[in-house]
């Protein structure tokens, strides 16, 4: 399967991390590759949460949570024509601080073809979530 994985270690507590990664909402204000985020549910992140994500030069997409261990991990994915995307986020202690892990897979008919056209944005989008959550979760 096509993907990425993009490890970043932070100079803050997990529990700091943890919280810049899971504040889906405001990741438009704090990761440039974000423009806008929407909820489709209420509450706090948990597995079924749906969120609608609007990226630059993205098509729009539905992320639906498929795994989630509070204060340490999450797992979404996202589905349309010929194509699954499944994204994890993982924050863990580190002599430093954290290690957050970025981790995506690209499956299904078209994955092949989407992932050769996109590997390259994919990989600068996901290496610029990592260091906008490093910068705002050292900031604070």
């Amino acid at each position: 399967m096509p993907g990425l994985q993009h490890v970043a270690t932070i100079a803050a507590p997990p529990e700091r991390v943890w919280d810049v990664v899971a504040d889906i909402e405001r990741w438009p204000e704090r990761i440039p590759t974000v423009d806008e985020v929407e909820r489709l549910d209420a509450g706090p992140l948990a597995v079924g949460s749906r969120t609608r994500l609007r990226q630059p030069r993205l098509p729009e997409a539905v992320w639906t949570v498929t795994e989630l261990t509070d204060g340490r991990s999450y797992t979404w994915e996202s589905k349309s024509r010929g194509v699954t995307v499944v994204a994890a986020h993982l924050v863990e202690p580190h002599p430093e601080g954290s290690r957050l892990t970025l981790s995506l897979t690209v499956s299904g008919a078209m994955a092949g073809l989407g992932w050769l056209l996109t590997r390259k944005m994919t990989r600068q989008y996901v290496e610029t979530e990592a260091a906008s959550i490093k910068k705002v979760a050292e900031a604070s």
